[in-house]
């Protein structure tokens, strides 16, 4: 059916962060009325004209797409597969078509997945660049991606709670356990320091080549830093309050949310400039010191060096630890020799590679250790 394919597209469309909706589908179906369905450059064409509205959305459309194409061929000839409704169905049936449709994008329904990989598939995958995988790979990470567990260290903090084995005597309760009892102490109340997840501030570069790791490692990050306070901006030509579209708890709706608000995605990068609009409109996301600053880039900036050197070292005093994530530590003998990558280099705790999912892996269960160090 033409519903059950298209659904199918848009999901995975929808995954790799592209907006989509009934409205959309409804459009993509007159579309295919339109053109010779048996051919894949009419098909991909006509699709490409309603679901594209970005020029950065082209190349991840026409991946997914072409991943589609394959395996609708490998059930059969195109013209086997009834990709087109007849021209004598009613509007009637048409809008319980869209309704169907609409119903099956919820955000609540789990997206179609492809085929299950191998054990040695997936081991190959695992160790795979994001820059090299195709649609149907990517998304099968990106599912891998979110299910992975990211353990954010606790610290001590300034509150006290009831604990047997506390260090301090909780003399308030105490006194009144006493009173209660004619003077007589018949147990000592202790307490203990509450423990609390340590704060995250994610700065995430989404330049031209940072594109694959920003879709990948937005999956994960909203996934896996719920359970304590966080604030998340995207860096471009220009700095993204990412903080409303992380609040949101569908996955689908947070990448959708991404997609509408961040305006320059896949463009340049600024880095210097983007983290001195953090200090002048966002100095309440560092916690007094407690942050933990993830800043994910390749450290390719093409602002002023001085300007980036003096926005990391005040980012730097007002954290707790500002960890380099950055995808080009994939090439072996890899030295940050460029201006950007030399000043990042020296403001920074720690370098962690994050080009593919072991990486990804050995960061999430070693996160702990980074900051001991």
């Amino acid at each position: 059916m033409l519903t059950e394919q298209l659904v199918m597209l848009g999901r995975h469309l929808r995954n790799a962060g592209l907006p989509m909706d009934s409205a959309r589908m409804a459009l993509a179906v007159s579309a295919l009325d339109l053109v010779t369905v048996d051919r894949c450059d009419d098909v991909r064409d006509a699709l490409e004209a309603v679901f594209v509205s970005r020029e950065e959305d082209r190349d991840v459309f026409l991946q997914v797409f072409e991943a589609h194409w394959r395996r609708w061929g490998q059930t059969g000839s195109a013209q086997s597969i009834p990709l087109t409704m007849g021209s004598n169905e009613s509007p009637k049936h048409r809008r319980a078509q869209v309704a169907q449709t609409d119903a099956l994008l919820a955000p609540d329904d789990e997206p179609c997945a492809s085929p299950a990989l191998s054990a040695s598939d997936l081991q190959r995958l695992r160790q795979a660049d994001f820059l090299s995988l195709s649609a149907d790979e990517f998304l099968q990470l990106q599912h891998h991606a979110k299910a992975m567990r990211l353990d954010i260290p606790q610290v001590k903090s300034r509150r006290w709670c009831r604990s047997e084995r506390g260090s301090r005597v909780d003399w308030s309760r105490l006194m009144r356990s006493a009173a209660r009892h004619g003077g007589e102490v018949l147990h000592v109340p202790r307490q203990r320091r509450r423990k609390q997840v340590l704060p995250l501030l994610v700065l995430l570069d989404v330049s031209g080549s940072m594109a694959p790791y920003a879709r990948m490692l937005l999956a994960f990050l909203h996934q896996r830093t719920s359970q304590g306070p966080r604030a998340v901006f995207t860096f471009g030509t220009a700095l993204t309050d990412l903080r409303s579209a992380f609040a949101l708890h569908d996955p689908d709706a947070m990448l959708q949310s991404v997609n509408q608000a961040v305006s320059d995605f896949g463009g340049g990068t600024r880095l210097g400039a983007s983290l001195a609009t953090l200090r002048q409109r966002y100095p309440s996301t560092l916690t007094a010191r407690r942050s933990v600053v993830l800043l994910i880039t390749d450290g390719l900036d093409t602002g002023e060096p001085d300007v980036l050197r003096s926005e990391m070292q005040w980012l730097k005093r007002h954290a707790r630890r500002v960890l380099w994530l950055n995808p080009l530590l994939r090439f072996e003998g890899y030295a940050p020799l460029a201006r950007g990558p030399k000043v990042l280099s020296e403001c920074c705790d720690a370098q962690v590679a994050i080009h593919n999912l072991d990486r990804l892996s050995s960061f999430a269960q070693g996160l702990q250790q980074l900051l001991k160090t």
